[in-house]
């Protein structure tokens, strides 16, 4: 098993990754590919996961073949085709459009704390998943997802609240997600043995 470090993330192998930036206790899995993209602390993805453009959050569950932030080919042109933005493949007298590349990654999407994504989800860009929801195995999120909600399907559609609405209220007051790592660990035996509401009720939410 990985010891996980606050200072550089725990890359498997085979992994792509760049122009992204890991905060502390990061992990990516084997053969993931991650692109223009922040990981946010303890935040991880298992193998073989593909995020570009994205901003992951902190203690993000990202499980095994998820697609976040899935870039768009130019369908309103005459071709799809990627010799239209990546030219320089095929054309030594032409640049790629770097104009169109840049579009690409102003499309963020937001994933975000403590939420769990499913083997095999894909998440469309500009989309948010809010603060602790969960997004079933194989669903395509197509639009927001509010927080402390759970999702499933093509295209992905509400199932139900994890929560009552005032227990998902306290938990985002309380965001534990910011607290430090030593207050994490005095906390870990409350975390691991109670439920949300004894929860809220011994730390003030």
């Amino acid at each position: 098993m990985p010891k996980l470090s606050p200072d550089s993330p725990y890359l498997h192998e085979g992994c792509t990754i760049t122009d992204t930036r890991f905060g502390r206790y990061c992990e990516v899995g084997a053969h993931s590919r991650v692109a223009h993209s922040t990981f946010e602390d303890y935040a991880y993805c298992d193998r073989m996961s593909d995020i570009a453009n994205a901003t992951i959050g902190k203690f993000a569950n990202i499980a095994a073949m998820t697609r976040i932030g899935p870039t768009d080919h130019p369908y309103r042109n005459a071709s799809l085709h990627h010799f239209l933005y990546r030219s320089r493949y095929y054309w030594d007298d032409v640049e790629d459009d770097e104009d169109f590349f840049a579009a690409r990654r102003s499309r963020r999407t937001v994933i975000g704390p403590d939420t769990w994504l499913g083997h095999g989800a894909i998440v469309k860009p500009e989309v948010t998943i809010g603060a602790g929801a969960v997004v079933a195995s194989g669903a395509v999120v197509t639009r927001d997802v509010p927080p402390y909600m759970i999702v499933a399907g093509v295209p992905a559609v509400p199932l139900r609240e994890r929560f009552p609405r005032a227990v998902a209220e306290r938990l985002l007051a309380l965001a534990w997600w910011d607290w430090s790592h030593e207050a994490l660990r005095a906390a870990l035996s409350d975390f691991r043995s109670l439920p949300a509401e004894a929860f809220l009720e011994l730390y003030g939410g």
